[in-house]
């Protein structure tokens, strides 16, 4: 693959590296002639100087052949730019764009980037695996289908155990797809299935019903 990273600094230079070891074609746009250097020093010849939000920029390293192009830099205006200005002037096929703010996301999603990485939310994610006490956890973001599939964890003294589906309030557009009880033998959830403490329950949802969905499972 032809993969474009605009943005030369450390997650740029480790992320074109890796790309490197696995045989892709990369090119690095940098801003800092310095970091080019450092690159084209241990690199050879996959990084070019100059602004990666430009469409001049873009043309001269022949983005209308590439299979993906990925910003990185630490500014998240320049990355969703840069990611337009690949997607709709030049048809890259994917886009992704690191985001430093959170609340950008959304953004970034409305505005057609392909995929989002926040480590703000990675952390958050970690976090949400390693406190027990926690719902839900978050397993897969669907960004083009704005869609993710989540876990929920029914914690003790929950008000919904003991209930079974066809009782609680699932919000629409929510699809119960799997319940991993604490014997670990998996199944399909039904309308009559009663809900049990420490049950795990694999649900595709939206952003938008998330804290429905944790509320309706668990009561929380």
């Amino acid at each position: 693959m032809y993969i474009i990273i605009i943005g030369g600094g450390r997650v740029g230079y480790y992320l074109g590296k890796a790309l490197l070891d696995e045989g892709h074609e990369i090119l690095i746009i940098e801003k800092n002639a310095a970091f080019c250097n450092i690159i084209t020093e241990e690199m050879g010849s996959v990084c070019i100087c100059g602004d990666g939000c430009e469409a001049a920029t873009l043309e001269e390293v022949g983005t209308g052949r590439a299979d993906m192009l990925v910003a990185v830099t630490g500014d998240d205006e320049d990355n969703l730019v840069a990611c337009q200005v690949a997607k709709y002037k030049f048809k890259v096929p994917r886009t992704i764009a690191r985001i430093r703010n959170p609340q950008n996301e959304h953004i970034f999603k409305t505005l057609g980037i392909d995929v989002t990485v926040s480590a703000t939310n990675i952390i958050l994610e970690v976090i949400e695996k390693e406190v027990p006490t926690h719902p839900l956890t978050h397993l897969l973001t669907l960004s083009d289908k704005d869609m993710e599939i989540v876990e929920v964890r029914i914690p003790p003294k929950a008000v919904t155990i003991g209930k079974s589906i066809k009782d609680l309030s699932i919000p629409a557009g929510s699809k119960l797809a799997l319940i991993i009880p604490k014997d670990h033998n998996p199944h399909l959830p039904t309308p009559r299935t009663i809900l049990r403490e420490g049950d795990q329950i694999v649900v595709l949802t939206t952003p938008e019903t998330e804290k429905n969905l944790r509320t309706a499972l668990t009561g929380i």
